[in-house]
């Protein structure tokens, strides 16, 4: 969701060419550029674009990723309807990512949520510090 410039979506429909994926972007004009960027890179039988914001979107997934969308509490409340049963929320943070889930606990444990993970990404060696995924399994 918010896939703005196409990351994380692009990157994994380039990784893993077994998936089909929907990138889901309200703006046109950003929805417009990954839809040329999905012609260009020849993925255009596996990813859809979709126009159109989380909280209006009825169809659900295994796995829904967010990118610098929102606070973890806000971002919960917008996705968690779109992750199916057995699915997970992977939502792409920085350093307080553990924060983030800490705060955030009443409305995990609100939600019962099965597993709640901070996973430290190896990031880019350009990067000032290593980047987090917190990974909520429904």
């Amino acid at each position: 969701m918010g896939s703005g410039a196409g990351l994380p979506g692009l990157v994994i429909a380039l990784a893993r060419p077994d998936l089909k994926l929907t990138l889901l972007e309200p703006l046109l004009r950003r929805s417009a550029m990954l839809e040329e960027f999905v012609e260009e890179l020849g993925v255009g039988a596996r990813v859809t674009v979709v126009r159109g914001r989380a909280q209006d979107h009825q169809k659900e997934y295994k796995y829904v990723t967010a990118r610098a969308v929102a606070s973890l509490e806000k971002l919960l409340t917008i996705c968690w309807p779109l992750v199916a049963m057995g699915g997970q929320l992977l939502a792409l943070k920085g350093e307080g990512a553990d924060r983030e889930v800490e705060v955030a606990q009443p409305l995990l444990t609100k939600l019962k949520v099965r597993r709640v993970e901070v996973v430290q990404s190896h990031g880019y060696p350009e990067a000032d510090q290593p980047g987090r995924v917190i990974c909520i399994e429904r």
